[in-house]
This record gives structure tokens, sequence and C-alpha cells, in this order.
């Protein structure tokens, strides 16, 4: 294909599996696909391999994408070219260079056929040997969480490689002030790009109620998101012994979770629900929480479901952290498990109050379009814009 000098350069981008989760990532790049070619590839990332239920269940859907040109769930929306090449759930020690043979084998033929040589966006530090060794115009590193304290990742690998990563890269945006200056300290300034919210999703008139509530007490207080060892415990357990009435529901993913966090009165655990069916979800919640420990990982993260729990209109409690003190005026933020308990049960009998919906009038500046605009120019390399 002949290169159009006005044309946009095409983007390759390193992330998470395409259509599993609704990252940032995906957010913004539904935002430009219908002004640039996308291809986007699935990568495998660091956890030790276990023997469980979901371990074998993620082997399988690799082997599903590895039988398959193009790779990935199906999608109701605008969708990238999406690639899985074969990689080893490891870089450490020597498998970092047979990783290495093996992308740089595997995607050299996509980037050939491209109509230009691409920008390139990499969410993970996994991609630190391809700089250079693949024909990219630009790399950018989109720094979205701090991977060397992830639970269940091989930190002192993730850290190692981002090192390596960042000096190489044109660029870095990274979405909480936190992760700035964490990018700060690796020798790169980063441009701040906090998350957006996409209103309209939020707000519109929500489906019947999932049917994961079924069978237990209302008032709803719901979760969703990872369960993982991000949760804290202590929250959790004195909410679901002094909560006034009701269930506290737990919706998402379960990845290596504390083990003392099991079904028990008014507590239940249900599995993810797609995006599409989370306002239905918000809707029949009176309560929505963010009971998250207060460590180094969550200090660096962004995430997505504050502004998603803000649109939703209900009540919002959440741990006080970097990334919600700024919205301290449109939710209830708490430090302690007592006072994270206090608040639910003040909001499931007062609802929310007219100075916190007040205050979220302000998201209509975060929807996601502005955002990835933002994204867009510092892709291309107007850092002034």
């Amino acid at each position: 294909m002949t290169p159009n000098a006005h044309s946009p350069r095409p983007l390759v981008v390193f992330a998470d599996d395409w259509g599993r989760h609704p990252s940032s990532c995906q957010h913004l790049v539904r935002r430009l696909l219908p002004r640039r070619e996308v291809v986007w590839v699935n990568t495998i990332g660091t956890r030790p391999l276990r023997l469980d239920l979901g371990t074998l269940r993620r082997i399988a859907g690799k082997l599903r994408q590895w039988g398959h040109a193009d790779a990935g769930p199906a999608d109701t929306g605008p969708s990238p070219r999406v690639v899985a090449p074969k990689m080893l759930p490891s870089f450490k020690g020597v498998w970092r260079g047979v990783n290495r043979r093996l992308l740089v084998r595997g995607l050299r033929g996509t980037f050939d056929a491209l109509s230009q040589a691409p920008v390139v966006v990499t969410t993970l530090p996994l991609t630190a040997d391809l700089v250079g060794r693949l024909p990219a115009h630009r790399w950018v590193y989109y720094c979205v969480d701090d991977f060397s304290v992830w639970p269940g990742y091989d930190g002192a690998t993730m850290l190692a490689m981002e090192r390596d990563l960042v000096p190489k890269v044109d660029a870095v945006v990274a979405v909480s002030d936190t992760l700035v200056s964490h990018v700060a300290a690796l020798g790169k300034p980063a441009h701040l790009l906090t998350h957006g919210v996409d209103l309209a999703h939020w707000q519109a008139t929500p489906g019947p109620v999932p049917a994961c509530l079924g069978g237990l007490e209302p008032p709803f207080v719901v979760f969703w998101g990872v369960i993982d060892k991000r949760l804290d415990l202590a929250f959790v357990r004195h909410l679901t012994a002094n909560l006034a009435r009701g269930t506290v529901v737990l919706v998402g993913p379960r990845e290596d979770p504390d083990a003392a966090l099991v079904d028990g009165p008014h507590l239940a655990l249900r599995p993810a629900l797609p995006f599409a069916d989370l306002p239905a979800l918000a809707a029949a919640a009176s309560v929505l929480v963010m009971p998250y420990i207060d460590a180094p990982v969550t200090r660096a993260m962004q995430p997505l479901k504050l502004k998603e729990y803000l649109a939703s209109g209900k009540p919002a409690v959440v741990r006080d952290l970097p990334s919600t003190r700024p919205w301290a005026d449109a939710a209830d933020l708490a430090a302690t498990p007592e006072g994270f308990t206090a608040a639910v049960n003040l909001r499931l009998t007062t609802g929310l109050p007219d100075a916190q919906r007040v205050a979220r009038r302000r998201l209509h500046d975060e929807g996601w379009d502005a955002k990835a605009t933002q994204f867009e120019r510092w892709l291309d390399g107007h850092a002034g814009a």
C-alpha cells in the first residue's frame, strides 16, 4: 500500500487481550479506530503459573488464539486487527531472550505489511527488548500501573524491564501523578492523562436486574472489578459484620484473593459481568464501594470504576487514596474500616447528597472522546498540545 502523507500512521498496541476487560487503553483506542489503522497485540503477563481452573482457562484461551491469524473474543463495537504472537508466560532469566526472538519473528510480517512505519503503544514493560528490533516510527509507553508491586506478578522482572524500556521510548503517558513521579525516577518526563468516562453508557436506561443478585437480601452494596489482594480484608470484614441490612456483593474475576475473603453472612462473590451489563448492576445497587488497601500498588493506580461509580448517580464510598482525593466532594472517602462502614450505613439511609450530585457535574469534562484526542496528539509527537 502506498503511504499517504496526510493519513495518520498506523498504531500497533501491546496490551491486555482485546475485549477481555474494558481497560483504559481499549477505551482510548476505540475512539481512534474510525480514523486510524490499528493492530492490537494480545500479550501474556508474568504471573506465576498455577494449576487452578482460572490458569487452565487462560492457557486454553491462548492456545485457541495462537491457532488463528486474527485472534480475540467476539466484539460488538468497532475492533482493531487482533494478533496473538506466541510467547512464553515468563520473561525471567533466559526466557527473556527466548521471548524476544519469538516476538520479533512472530511480528515482523505484521509490521512489514503496514502502509507506514507505525506508532507503537505499549502498556507493559515486556516490550523493552523490541524497541529498535521492529520497524516503528515512534514508541510510546502508556504507563497504567506499577506492575513491580502488582499482586501475583514477577515484580523484579517487571521493574527491570521497565528500567530498560523507559529510556528507549519517545514519550510516556501516565495515568496518575504517582506514576508520573515513578517514571521521572526512571529518567523520563511523562504526560498525565487521567481516565475518562462514557456518561451516555452510565446514564442510559438500565436493563433488568442482573441475575447474579437473585436470592440475595437487598439493599445491595456493590463492588465490581478484579477480586484480588488489593481488596482490604479488614474493610470488607468490618462492613459485613456491621452492615445495618442487605448484602455486600463483590462482582468480578477472582485472581488469587485473600483466602479469608469467602462467602459469608452479608457477603456474596459473583462472577464478572459484561461491561454492557454494569449500568444495570449499578442501578440495582444502593451504594457502590471500593474497599482497597492503602499500599504502593493502589497509590499508583487510577481506578476506572471511580468515575463510573460517580456517573451512575449512586452513592459511592471509597478508600482514601491519591486517585480518589480529587473527587472527595463527590463521594465519601474513608481511611479506616470503621469510617468506611459508617459511611456505607449512612448512605444506605440518606442516598446521594445534593452537594455530591452537584460536584459530579464536572464529569462532563472527563469524557473518553476528549481524552483520546489528547492521547493521539502525544502519540504523534505533538508534545505541546
